[in-house]
């Protein structure tokens, strides 16, 4: 099934309940990309990754520059740095995607709050490669996404550009962007590279059990 829209910003139309503006132009930063995605970048809250005033998840830091010219490398982005970016096979958004009232990190709360609005963005895009910005946004990935929240250490310097097989996702966890060092932009590349090179799909063909010779293939 495709998702059927030429939205790129926020193609569903979701409405979190804000305590805060972003801007004067922006009441927050929304999901944005192609809504048909195999690839989906996850990040924590405007405040860290960038995005307050431009709408864009992953836009406005020094963090969000080196993240985005990883991306363009490997074919997802149509160039190195934009603050409306042009995405191929590529979905971005946020855990919370408000921004936190006067600079705050949001609190337990407030992420419970936003989590209904991420979860159904998340399962409405469906991607197959799941990208966890950050400690927040990987620990939820993997508690929520794959088997393997209790059995993989958040050491995210250690598992940056690994692969961690989930319920029919493949997560590559992701380090902050903005605490790379000489060596980590070049880790995310190859791993990005090897699995764009490779069926990475994790679907099962069930047309065997059905009349006729389609395929018919569920994740």
């Amino acid at each position: 099934m495709q998702n059927v829209t030429d939205r790129t910003r926020n193609p569903f139309g979701m409405s979190p309940p804000c305590e805060a503006a972003c801007s004067a132009s922006h009441a927050a930063v929304l999901g944005y990309g192609d809504a048909n995605a195999d690839f989906h970048v996850v990040g924590d809250h405007p405040g860290v990754h960038g995005g307050g005033g431009t709408g864009v998840p992953f836009t406005g830091t020094a963090g969000a520059e080196r993240l985005q010219s990883v991306l363009h490398e490997v074919g997802l982005l149509g160039a190195p740095y934009a603050d409306e970016p042009t995405a191929e096979n590529l979905f971005l958004s946020y855990l919370h995607a408000c921004c936190p009232p006067d600079g705050a990190t949001p609190d337990a709360d407030a992420y419970a709050r936003l989590e209904p609005f991420f979860d159904a963005e998340f399962r409405a895009i469906n991607a197959h490669v799941i990208l966890p910005v950050g400690e927040r946004a990987t620990d939820h990935v993997l508690a929520e996404f794959t088997a393997k929240a209790n059995q993989v250490e958040t050491d995210m310097p250690a598992i940056h550009g690994s692969e961690v097989r989930g319920r029919g996702y493949l997560v590559v966890p992701v380090r902050d962007p903005g605490e790379w060092d000489d060596t980590d932009a070049d880790r995310l590349r190859a791993r990005l590279e090897a699995i764009l090179g490779s069926d990475y799909r994790q679907e099962s063909d069930l047309g065997r059990f059905l009349p006729g010779s389609e395929p018919y293939r569920v994740r």
